[in-house]
């Protein structure tokens, strides 16, 4: 009765890990068959090789602005920038599927205080790029009833949105991931006209911790908020087969905006309908040292272009990643 128990019991762990090896081979079969399944021609645009990515990156990001206007017969100008964020981070790509880890050194270190989330989303057709930034480390000059002011870290903070989306027409032959995620080779030179949405909302305002330290400060608040359509152009030039080269545009026509500045309680709003532009800019640079190994930088940026004669308000947002790769 024993031998027979133990032999019961035997056939069953068996079975039992045959069920799970079959599973784990139909799970990796269907994320297989998920991964090859290209929207892409692929005579353009293939999957690279490999099951697994491992990916090194540095990334740097900053945010300047530029804002003017004339408040109750006080002309106010403040030219700012935020200190640089730069993080190290590492991801895992298995057959599409990832998870990744940031770090942020100074962070640690209670050198840079400010948050930021940003968030990048790149398919065939659509693809999106969003960024949310809180800050009190800006620093610069403000010019106020004309006497010069130094802003130095605290004196003003600041919450901010940047969100840019995207639709590629020639969505077969031309591939964003291919530039900026790598989770795609572009095997031969395309491009394609590109149709757009852009958004920049946030505030800026001098902290009580001026005011308290400075009481002669103006008590002064920026409110940046617009919205824009448009269209541009990207392209993938291929060189080689071993480098890729990507630079698109996307300038959008501010078709509504809520822009105005506050000094001392007396608010001055900028006009709703005027020939004002968001401009999204994208740039990358990859190279293919082997079909394991390659490296890369990328390039994305955020500028808005406001002319009125009441308030401007400029902004120039960016963000820098350089990339090193290995796929197994």
């Amino acid at each position: 009765m024993l031998a027979v128990a133990l032999l019961v019991f035997t056939t069953s762990l068996t079975a039992q890990s045959l069920t799970q090896a079959e599973r784990r081979a139909r799970l990796d079969s269907v994320l297989t068959m998920r991964y090859y399944k290209t929207p892409y021609d692929t005579n353009y645009v293939v999957r690279p090789e490999g099951r697994l990515t491992l990916k090194v990156r540095m990334n740097q990001t900053g945010n300047s602005f530029h804002a003017k206007g004339t408040v109750d017969d006080v002309y106010a100008k403040a030219d700012l920038s935020t200190s640089h964020k730069t993080t190290f981070s590492i991801s895992a790509i298995y057959r599409g599927i990832g998870i990744g880890l940031a770090i942020n050194p100074w962070k640690w270190g209670g050198i840079y205080k400010d948050y930021e989330f940003n968030l990048n989303y790149y398919s065939s057709r659509l693809s999106l790029d969003l960024s949310y930034q809180r800050s009190e480390s800006l620093t610069g000059d403000m010019l106020f009833d004309d006497v010069p002011k130094r802003l130095e870290q605290g004196d003003v903070a600041m919450k901010m949105l940047n969100a840019a989306a995207y639709y590629t027409f020639n969505h077969r032959r031309f591939s964003y991931p291919a530039a900026f995620t790598q989770s795609y080779i572009q095997k031969h030179s395309a491009g394609s006209w590109l149709a757009g949405i852009s958004y920049q909302g946030g505030s800026l305002k001098t902290t009580d911790e001026l005011l308290a330290r400075n009481p002669n400060a103006p008590e002064t608040r920026i409110y940046i908020g617009h919205f824009g359509i448009g269209g541009g152009y990207g392209y993938n030039w291929v060189l080689g087969r071993k480098w890729l080269l990507h630079f698109s545009m996307l300038p959008t026509f501010v078709v509504f905006n809520r822009n105005n500045m506050t000094v001392r309680g007396q608010r001055k709003k900028a006009e709703h309908m005027r020939f004002n532009m968001i401009f999204n800019e994208r740039a990358a640079v990859v190279y293919q040292f082997s079909p394991r190994y390659f490296a890369g930088a990328t390039l994305v940026m955020n500028n808005s272009v406001f002319d009125d004669e009441r308030v401007v308000v400029n902004q120039n947002k960016w963000r820098a990643r350089a990339i090193f790769g290995l796929r197994l």
